[in-house]
């Protein structure tokens, strides 16, 4: 799922790469939307509220925006520097390294909220800096390894491009077209399992509070695991043929 860097990627594995990362991503969103009022896995509305603040000549609020745009970007370009430079020492160690990153950005985040958050406003901007960070490496790496089929922290884009490919699918010459039948495979199991993600925090952010942050941690490291599994069979596979 995530060791794969190349065209050949089986379908298989970029739905199991957009089922599970999306299902983190939604959970993200749904957390920050809870605890700080803002998005976090995507920066399409802070590019408004960028423009927004500069027009109104709110130079402060434009610069945490500005840096939270930029945090996103760094942490796309960050995930896919470690693909690109990795990749050649350690393929798996290449994309499970900027999921450890993440990981990192949202214990952080959890830790710093459970036993030293005061709500105030400095503190929260911060704190969404790192989430959006987080988001930008996972965004930044599913696109590099998947060939850029799949992305999984916003919907916009997907939304769109589903209601194209429905709508191609009322002629029969699409409809028996098997790469876009692929690719509607691909979003569909995005947007669910997005939404998935997102109500399965909700629920679980009324239950254990904060603690919510921990079980995110602990699936991202279930993806890390449930990789490093697939790649112990298929090499006991090859051994043994």
């Amino acid at each position: 799922m995530l060791k794969r860097f190349s065209n050949d990627r089986a379908l298989s594995d970029n739905i199991k790469l957009g089922v599970l990362t999306a299902i983190s991503a939604g959970m993200v969103n749904v957390i920050s939307v809870t605890l700080f009022f803002a998005f976090t896995s995507n920066v399409t509305g802070h590019y408004a509220i960028l423009a927004e603040e500069i027009a109104k000549g709110n130079w402060y609020q434009a610069g945490v925006v500005g840096t939270w745009i930029l945090l996103f970007f760094f942490g796309s370009f960050m995930a896919n520097f470690i693909v690109i430079n990795v990749n050649r020492i350690n393929a798996y160690l290449a994309h499970a390294l900027p999921l450890v990153l993440e990981i990192i950005c949202l214990l952080i985040v959890g830790s710093y909220i459970q036993f030293f958050y005061k709500e105030t406003l400095l503190e929260t901007e911060v704190m969404v800096g790192f989430m959006l960070f987080a988001m930008g490496i996972q965004n930044g790496l599913t696109a590099s390894i998947s060939n850029f089929a799949v992305k999984t922290t916003h919907l916009t884009g997907l939304t769109t491009d589903l209601g194209i490919l429905f709508s191609m699918f009322t002629q029969h010459e699409f409809r028996a077209n098997q790469q876009l039948r692929d690719k509607a495979k691909i979003q569909v199991s995005i947007m669910v399992s997005y939404m998935v993600g997102g109500i399965s925090a909700g629920y679980i952010y009324l239950q254990v509070s904060y603690n919510v942050f921990y079980i995110v941690c602990l699936f991202l490291l279930f993806i890390i695991g449930y990789d490093y599994y697939q790649l112990r069979l298929t090499s006991l596979a090859k051994k043994r043929a």
